[in-house]
């Protein structure tokens, strides 16, 4: 048993031996309500998932097993011998087992994830063969689903697995599909737009430097970015789309390349993952109708106005629930200021941080007038090159499987059963109203 697969199985144990008294002792005490809202409106806020890696606060933005990210941004390992950015290597081991990493724990991540990422030419075959203009997040959910052959958990269970080691199972696949999605990323990324020329795997690199590689933006500033952009997309606590869809799919004991397969086709959705690829067409396409990249306030503020007459929202700005600035806009605004500060879209991102928020506030029905972490992305990507607004949420699709299969190992670890809500119709609603 390997080192960081021991650290959970004794953690996972632990908890879950203390859940099972927790729920037969109050199992019945009510902790939150639901009302009518809630049940109408997508559930929202209703309290009923249990995810162990993070916890998004309305105020204060998400907490990665406790910790800001500025604070991860401090503690977690970087790349030696100068790296500045965090490893997304350090963030799962800090999910999966709640400590902070060695930067000798960090290092054997890496060679662990290296030496499982090879991909059977199978896969690559089957994406060659798509149509030309298949979306890539089309391939990439494809993708995940082609190695789903190669499932560690579904061979065991149709031999009989033991429920005892289904946590065993899903660790080892989720250690082998988190190895495999820079590849498989990057492969798309250079098939779609780079003619198939590809880019074998740099091995003496990170995970995320590597990844950055084998896109073919092999800047030293370029794989610094893909190491805070990997961390920073990778959890949002479980009631977002994509976790819950993985969540659900899993709690059916579908192992976690069907489970995340799904949870990717929620990603794609414009009210989620795709929202990054429409923030930078819509300043792109602002600056063309403007004629310039250096609009005036009042310009903007007139383009704005205008998007909302419309009918349209305004890209990257809002959250289902954050009222505040995102702390992940915050994280990449640093790593613009320190980078790349005089680029015309870095700052028309800025721009738009002073301008939308009171626009949107005045208006009086948007509870969160404040940027989120779309706003930024693509300014950043632009910059170094990665023009392709269709491959972004691609990228956050990677990083998102960092947090996803953490808790899916806590799910099977800790044993939670079948997620299965219980629906009503308008009928019960206007009784319960009736009746009140």
């Amino acid at each position: 048993m390997d080192i960081l697969k021991k650290k959970f199985f004794d953690k996972s144990s632990q908890l879950r031996t203390e859940l099972k008294a927790l729920r037969k002792e109050h199992g019945q005490k009510v902790v939150d309500d639901v009302n009518i809202a809630q049940i109408i409106g997508g559930m929202r806020g209703i309290k009923s998932m249990l995810w162990e890696t993070s916890v998004l606060d309305a105020n204060e933005g998400i907490r990665f097993r406790g910790y800001t990210i500025p604070e991860l941004k401090e503690i977690l390992p970087k790349r030696a011998p100068d790296g500045k950015e965090p490893l997304p290597e350090g963030l799962f081991w800090l999910m999966l087992v709640d400590e902070i990493p060695t930067q000798e724990e960090v290092n054997w991540l890496s060679d662990e994830w290296e030496k499982r990422a090879d991909i059977p030419s199978s896969v690559f075959k089957m994406l060659d063969s798509l149509p030309e203009d298949t979306h890539p997040m089309s391939m990439f959910i494809m993708g995940i689903n082609a190695l789903q052959y190669d499932s560690i958990f579904a061979k065991k269970y149709a031999e009989g697995m033991s429920k005892a080691d289904y946590w065993d199972a899903t660790y080892e696949d989720s250690m082998n599909l988190l190895a495999r999605l820079p590849r498989l990323a990057a492969y798309i990324y250079r098939k779609v737009y780079h003619d198939g020329k590809q880019i074998e795997p740099d091995n003496s690199l990170d995970w995320a430097g590597n990844f950055a590689h084998m896109l073919g933006i092999g800047s030293e500033d370029f794989k610094s970015l893909m190491r805070l952009y990997l961390t920073i997309h990778a959890d949002h606590e479980g009631g977002n789309a994509s976790a819950h869809t993985a969540h659900l799919i899993n709690s059916t004991l579908a192992d976690v390349y069907l489970s995340y397969g799904g949870a990717m086709s929620s990603l794609a959705g414009p009210l989620h993952g795709l929202a990054n690829q429409e923030v930078i067409k819509w300043i792109v396409e602002m600056t063309e109708e403007l004629g310039t990249t250096k609009p005036t306030n009042d310009q903007v503020k007139d383009y704005i106005n205008e998007t909302l007459k419309s009918g349209k929202v305004i890209p990257g700005y809002g959250h289902a629930v954050l009222r505040q600035p995102d702390p992940r806009f915050t994280a990449q605004r640093l790593f613009a200021e320190e980078y790349i500060p005089d680029n015309d879209f870095v700052k028309i991102v800025w721009q738009l941080f002073e301008v939308v928020p009171p626009i949107l506030g005045a208006l009086g029905k948007v509870k969160n007038p404040w940027p989120n972490v779309d706003a930024h992305s693509g300014a950043i990507l632009v910059h170094y090159g990665l023009t392709q607004y269709t491959f972004y949420t691609v990228l956050f699709g990677v990083s998102r499987a960092l947090g996803v299969m953490a808790a899916s190992c806590w799910s099977r670890a800790l044993g939670l059963p079948l997620e299965r809500p219980k629906s009503v119709n308008s009928l019960w609603i206007k009784e319960q109203i009736n009746n009140s």
